[in-house]
């Protein structure tokens, strides 16, 4: 079955780096797209990260120029570098594949979830 676990999570200050990872078994991703997610307390989820099967990444305003995707097919890992993280970028951040190589930012249009990681960054 298939398998996708985030790790890298924590407290951490505002200005500051942290890097999630999502590890996946279980399936070849290497003609899926794959995303971050997050979703803070009452607001919807949302895709901040997309990296799909061929070098194409998307980013949403909001983390642009902040945020790093990036995924090793090899490993069938995926990872997002934060870097200069404010207040508002506290959520649960969540690893998805869609199966379909490209990358779309509704949230039912992906296979495949995380059990989500928190990320809190204080002021």
């Amino acid at each position: 079955q298939v398998q996708l676990v985030e790790s890298g999570g924590g407290l951490v200050q505002a200005g500051n780096s942290l890097t999630l990872s999502c590890a996946a078994s279980g399936h070849t991703f290497s003609n899926s797209a794959m995303g971050w997610f997050r979703q803070a307390p009452g607001e919807e989820r949302e895709l901040i990260a997309g990296h799909s099967r061929g070098a194409v990444t998307y980013y949403a305003d909001s983390v642009k120029g902040r945020f790093t995707i990036s995924r090793d097919d090899a490993k069938n890992t995926v990872t997002l570098q934060m870097d200069s993280l404010k207040p508002e970028d506290t959520a649960v951040y969540y690893c998805a594949v869609r199966a379909l190589g490209f990358i779309t930012t509704p949230p039912a249009t992906y296979d495949y979830w995380g059990q989500g990681t928190q990320v809190t960054v204080s002021s």
